[in-house]
């Protein structure tokens, strides 16, 4: 009977261990996120991190945990702008404006048939 309750307790430590690093480095990042801290005070913070860890954590969440979801969802908002943006430049213009664009050049005379058909084929593919 040792052995089952050894294993439950040590799952129950290893629980609350690793729920405690998973906040321990939530507040670490979020130290770096914030930009409103000076260099002086995230290293304060990170120093007093180092040597009373559960203290620390337990205080940066009472007194700076009201901002922590906001700065999340701003750098989250912020990548996801920038994904956006990075689909659009990669993307480029759809088949349909492609063949828009190549049926003015062949009107304006710029492009002959066999060029229209050859941009329109490569923008159908």
């Amino acid at each position: 009977m040792s052995t089952f309750w050894d294993f439950f307790w040590l799952m129950v430590w290893m629980f609350f261990f690793i729920t405690y690093l998973i906040v321990l480095f939530q507040v670490i990042v979020d130290l770096f996120r914030d930009h409103e801290l000076n260099g002086w005070a995230k290293a304060a913070w990170v120093i007093a991190l180092i040597f009373l860890p559960l203290l620390t954590t337990l205080a940066y969440l009472i007194f700076r945990g009201g901002g922590m979801g906001k700065r999340q969802m701003d750098a989250a908002y912020e990548a996801r702008a920038e994904t956006e943006n990075y689909i659009r430049r990669v993307a480029g213009t759809s088949p349909a404006e492609q063949i828009s664009h190549a049926s003015a050049l062949l009107k304006d005379g710029a492009i002959s048939q066999a060029e229209f058909d050859r941009l329109k084929a490569k923008a159908l593919a």
